[in-house]
């Protein structure tokens, strides 16, 4: 073992780390040609090392020890560094409060962040060496680091509590790597905050017992996911086109094509010769964006002038040389005002595009207007957005597992058996995995499935294996897809305005696992049909077990498992009120309940001054709650597959789950009515009213049919009311 060398002997170079190779110190993975930092250098830059992930910023992979401006605390913060990243080295592993696994590269950079503002701030303080770190510093810098402060140091808020552990965290570390450092080092005696973990200094809020992270808004989540599968299904293929036409405009009329030749006289042949074109063509002349217009306004043109908004510049390119000089305008203004009064101007692309229907179906009108070309890259990027969204919704994938999406990525369709198709794409897991992330598989639904084509068509340079998003900021790009919804371009295509609201990557994930916890309902069961998600989500297992589906679906249950609590705790409460349910279960479920009820009343009698907590009642109710399903008109209280109807209809009566979509309510033993469900029997009695009144007389058959299905909506809502009346009102 090496042991580091006192203090007061420091030469500038480390006693445990000089001259070492970081990254093989570190078992990081390079390209034979990269440079390799060494310890001694102040930049670490790992942005080659092998396996990283695309979800890193690459700011983040470039460690500088150089903002650290004492040279002591200079070598203090490389060795800490270091040390966290190789745990078993021989100077690190006998340190009784190291890490024993390896940090990421990511959660070293945070730490080094957080370190060079600590030093920064003990300089402010005046504070000589790390011998002087006392507890008040300690509560100090921790206090300092609590508050978001102005530019007069007044407070305006307070920072996060992750902001807080990382402040905590540093003096931590500090003192837990205390006997490594060469140059400095805290008190022996230190103890910050008693020898409490940073978390608990920082007051973080446990997420063991509740998930942090909100579901997205219904109000925003419905026009946004309707949005996005538009732009998917309707503008998508357009906007592939307009893409293409972008590149090749760029390749033959921006600055960098090859050929244009340099200044010289004015090319009076070859404009002619363009113009006479452009007017056999019937084509407007090329339209100048609105901020270079305002350039010309600004060096001088006159406002009323003809050729102000006509982008000369294209033309030049057009015509061979490499841009308009201001010298020409005198030979060339006649021939370009004779064009331009025959063939007037216009922005560049979309100008002849084809219809599509409005999202709202009343009419069909062109996809986009003309556009110029910062507005067709703009609206090619938009799309690009409601790919990412309609994926993100729909797959539930992580951020991480979206920016390792690459080009290649969808498996070709798979056909099990005729008529079901399976579709899947394939990414990393990268959370809680080794460096390089491990190679799983997404059973997807059609529309995620084509998103991601769409998303393969759109790219820039479409090589196979090359990242299909890479790093991207969602936040950013969900606000510009939002704004472009609720503008005049997003509602002249009928599209429902968003409302403001937060979005993003976890929330989506989040949303989507709820809605399928409490399905049938839900905007997503509405829009893209969420059981299917929900059996392509399960099939996943199929692919990998304990995979990220698998993940996914295990939070599914949870959120289920508590759903349903919830609702059996409501019905229980309905019915110490009066209110029973009704069907033909409504016997079992109602007795159940007595039986529950008299065990609390048997209780509150032993102990008459105390009241049953929700709790309680919860742990008598959890059995029952295991086996509701919810169906979309009644609850099924799947408790003897044997008398399933569902489940004799489709000569399976050994399975372990109902057939919500077989489910014959008013028939089966097992099913129930309650309040919430009469909405949906008296608009369906409401619905087949309706078409009974529209069938002809010779229609006998379907006449009798809707009859009786007209019946039986009629006397489930009739027993819905019944069993819903309490004692107060039956008096």
């Amino acid at each position: 073992m090496t042991t580091p060398a006192a203090v007061s002997s420091f030469d500038g170079h480390s006693a445990v780390f000089a001259g070492t190779d970081v990254c093989r110190e570190a078992g990081l993975a390079l390209p034979g040609e990269a440079n390799r930092p060494r310890f001694e250098d102040d930049i670490w830059d790992f942005t080659h090392v092998i396996g990283l992930p695309a979800q890193m910023a690459r700011c983040t992979r470039r460690f500088d020890f150089a903002a650290i401006t004492d040279a002591r605390w200079r070598l203090v913060a490389k060795e800490l560094v270091l040390a966290m990243l190789t745990p078993r080295h021989a100077s690190v592993i006998p340190l009784p409060r190291a890490y024993r696994t390896a940090l990421h590269l990511n959660t070293c950079a945070g730490r080094l962040g957080e370190l060079t503002r600590f030093f920064a701030w003990l300089g402010d303080q005046k504070v000589p060496g790390l011998e002087q770190l006392d507890t008040r510093l300690c509560e100090a810098y921790l206090a300092h680091r609590r508050y978001v402060l102005d530019e007069h140091g007044a407070a305006v808020g307070e920072q996060s509590p992750a902001t807080r552990r990382s402040a905590a965290q540093i003096v931590v570390d500090l003192v837990n790597y205390r006997e490594l450092f060469t140059a400095d080092r805290v008190p022996a005696d230190l103890r910050p905050w008693g020898g409490a973990t940073a978390s608990a200094v920082a007051e973080m809020p446990c997420g063991r017992s509740q998930n942090k992270t909100a579901p997205v808004e219904d109000s925003v989540l419905q026009p946004m996911l309707a949005a996005a599968l538009y732009l998917v299904s309707a503008l998508g293929p357009h906007a592939v086109e307009l893409a293409r036409e972008v590149q090749e405009t760029d390749r033959t009329s921006s600055c960098k094509a090859k050929g244009l030749r340099p200044a010289g006289p004015a090319p009076v042949a070859e404009f002619t010769n363009l113009l006479a074109e452009y007017e056999r063509a019937c084509t407007p002349l090329p339209m100048l964006a609105e901020h270079h217009i305002a350039d010309r306004l600004a060096d001088g043109w006159d406002p009323d002038d003809r050729l102000l908004p006509v982008a000369t510049g294209v033309l030049a390119r057009q015509a061979g040389a490499s841009q308009f000089w201001s010298r020409w305008l005198p030979a060339l203004r006649g021939p370009l005002e004779a064009t331009l009064a025959v063939v007037g101007v216009e922005k560049v692309f979309g100008r002849e595009v084809a219809k599509v229907r409005a999202a709202d179906g009343a009419s069909s009108l062109a996809w986009t207007l003309p556009l110029h070309r910062l507005e067709a890259v703009a609206l090619v990027g938009i799309v690009r957005t409601a790919a990412i969204t309609t994926l993100a919704a729909v797959s539930g994938m992580r951020a991480s597992e979206l920016m390792e999406l690459r080009i290649g990525c969808r498996r070709p369709p798979e056909e099990p058996v005729p008529g079901l198709t399976r579709f899947r794409i394939a990414s990393k897991v990268v959370k809680g995995q080794p460096l390089g992330g491990t190679e799983d598989e997404w059973v997807v639904v059609e529309p995620v499935y084509r998103a991601v084509e769409l998303a393969e068509q759109l790219h820039g340079s479409p090589q196979d294996g090359a990242l299909l998003f890479g790093r991207f900021a969602f936040d950013v790009r969900y606000r510009w897809f939002r704004n472009w919804v609720n503008s005049r371009s997003g509602q002249r295509l009928g599209l429902a305005s968003i409302p403001d609201g937060p979005v993003n990557l976890r929330m989506l994930r989040r949303t989507l696992a709820l809605e399928m916890a409490y399905r049938p309902g839900g905007v997503l069961a509405s829009k893209i049909h969420l059981k299917h998600i929900a059996v392509a989500t399960t099939e996943g297992y199929a692919s990998r077990p304990g995979g990220a589906q698998a993940e996914l679906l295990a939070e599914v249950n949870k959120h289920e498992s508590d759903r349903n609590l919830g609702l059996i705790l409501a019905e229980f409460r309905n019915y110490q009120q009066g209110i029973l349910p009704a069907g033909p279960g409504a016997r079992s479920l109602t007795e159940f309940f007595a039986h529950i009820d008299a065990k609390l009343d048997a209780t509150a009698a032993k102990a008459p001054k105390t009241q049953r907590s929700d709790r309680d009642v919860l742990n008598l109710l959890t059995k029952r709650a295991k086996v509701l399903h919810l169906g979309p008109a009644n609850y099924c209280w799947f408790t003897d597959p044997s008398r399933a109807l569902c489940l004799k209809l489709a000569g399976t009566p050994t399975a372990d789950h109902p057939l919500v979509g077989m489910c014959d309510s008013a028939r089966c033993p097992q099913a129930t009515h309650h309040p919430c469900h009469r909405p949906v029997w008296a608009e369906h009695a409401e619905r087949t009213e309706i078409f009974l009144g529209q069938l002809g007389t010779t229609r006998k058959t379907e006449r009798n049919r809707l009859q009786a299905d007209h019946d039986r909506a009629l006397r489930v809502v009739a027993e819905i009311d019944a069993a819903s009346t309490t004692d107060e009102e039956s008096a």
